[in-house]
């Protein structure tokens, strides 16, 4: 029969640490099973014939980076005026980049083309090359900025190469990640195709993680420190994916080639055109190609966090928090305007202020024709009053379809299209009265359709 001891365990944070610490008491003579619990902070050690020395268990402890002792719990509320003052100059420091860069013209880039397909391999570099510094920077950097400010915060003492060394994993990954998929989707045709819900509630998950990983490093709520969103540890033993806090180059690549499947309008492009090859190798150029041209914008990320040090480290942390706020409430809204749901009646008062006859819309035999264009910054005009019942004919003329406004859905008539250059045209007939929200995939761009009853 086995017995037990029971000890308290401090700086213990996430499943990881729990691995960590069974690893190394699993080493002592005599231990035969460990069962370590982060939540409680406590850890049980099994044994079955003499009991192990007090001292072995501490060295076995602290060799993984931990120490015996209770963890003192952190208050709701920080109280610290120095934290707030960081947190001012930081959000001041910020604001002054955003007006920096929306003076110059760098908070709407895009890229336009002529063709119906990208004409080269070139071409695709170039649209990756773009959205790794807009739109993927926006969806996907906020996740990396997050999960690499945390990992730098808690590792001061590593290198610049070690704290950059996840980013150069990371985007490996995607870049593999994506070839991979990219030639399933050239071999196969069509695979992992999201319905517009679940990539909205795909993206208010992805925003939760971010809007946690952001409330952390602000440090003004210390409870949420003890937030972790981490894999089960039976998937985590299978993935092999072990190290401190979670990290480790694998769970780096792993998060990269996951990055493939969210609902960013650049991707979702490149992953059409991946389709439209027919051929496992093509496709697996396209998205490979396509991650490559992401990978400067996601790298200089990897870089920032990477180099900071001393004062200005713990303010760039702040500034950090910050952006990844503002990223996870951006991620929210788009997720939302994604699924489709409108909240209690705003549809209703939207229909009610709809005017009767849109400039917009001309009815011919029978049916609306609605006209739009896509352009690099959303959808001119994009507010159309239709009449219930009548067919729309709805004609859209991309003049920029490798931006992320390209990838266009209309949640609530299960439509979902990437735009092509030139005129587009999307059927539908309106059955309900009320508001019709279409966006693009990100849920970035917004439209609505007025649906009003035909009382002619």
């Amino acid at each position: 029969m086995m017995k037990k001891i029971t000890i308290p365990i401090k700086g213990m944070h996430c499943k990881s640490c729990e691995m960590l610490i069974e690893d190394k008491l699993l080493k002592i003579s005599g231990v035969k099973e460990s069962k370590i619990n982060h939540k409680t902070g406590s850890a049980e050690i099994y044994y079955s014939a003499e009991k192990p020395k007090a001292a072995e268990i501490e060295d076995a402890i602290s060799s993984a980076g931990y120490a015996i002792g209770e963890e003192n719990k952190p208050g709701w509320i920080n109280k610290n005026p120095g934290d707030y003052k960081d947190l001012g100059i930081a959000l001041i420091f910020l604001l002054g980049i955003y007006f920096v860069l929306k003076s110059i013209g760098l908070t709407n880039i895009s890229i336009s083309g002529a063709g119906e397909d990208p004409e080269s391999f070139g071409v695709v570099f170039l649209i990756g090359l773009t959205a790794g510094f807009s739109s993927c920077m926006a969806l996907v950097g906020g996740l990396v900025l997050g999960a690499s400010t945390k990992f730098a915060e808690k590792h001061p003492k590593a290198s610049a190469f070690q704290k950059f060394k996840p980013h150069i994993f990371f985007n490996l990954g995607r870049i593999i990640g994506f070839a991979a998929l990219g030639g399933a989707l050239g071999a196969l045709g069509s695979i992992f195709q999201f319905s517009s819900f679940s990539l909205g509630i795909l993206t208010i998950l992805v925003g939760l993680v971010m809007l946690v990983m952001g409330l952390q490093l602000i440090n003004i709520f210390p409870r949420l420190s003890s937030i972790k969103i981490t894999l089960p540890k039976a998937v985590s033993r299978a993935l092999g994916i072990k190290g401190d806090s979670g990290y480790s180059h694998k769970s780096a690549a792993v998060l990269g080639v996951f990055t493939f499947f969210l609902p960013c309008g650049f991707t979702q492009a490149m992953q059409l055109f991946a389709v439209s090859t027919g051929n496992f190798l093509a496709g697996a150029l396209v998205m490979g190609i396509f991650a490559i041209g992401t990978a400067p914008g996601l790298l200089g990320i990897g870089g920032l966090t990477s180099i900071v040090k001393g004062v200005f480290a713990k303010r760039f942390f702040k500034l950090a928090g910050i952006l990844v706020i503002i990223f996870a409430f951006f991620n929210f809204t788009g997720g939302w305007n994604l699924t489709g749901i409108s909240i209690g009646s705003s549809g209703e008062r939207t229909n009610a202020n709809a005017e009767a006859s849109d400039p917009n819309v001309s009815l011919v035999d029978g049916v609306q024709i609605v006209r739009m264009a896509e352009v690099a910054n959303g959808y001119e005009p994009n507010i159309f009053t239709i009449k219930k019942g009548v067919p729309v004919k709805w004609i859209i003329d991309a003049k920029a379809p490798y931006s992320c406004a390209s990838s266009l859905v209309l949640p609530k008539q299960n439509i979902r299209k990437q735009l092509k250059a030139g005129e587009n045209v999307i059927e539908f007939t309106p059955t309900e009265t009320g508001a019709l929200k279409f966006s693009c995939s990100m849920g970035m761009y917004t439209g609505v359709f007025n649906v009003i009853d035909d009382k002619k």
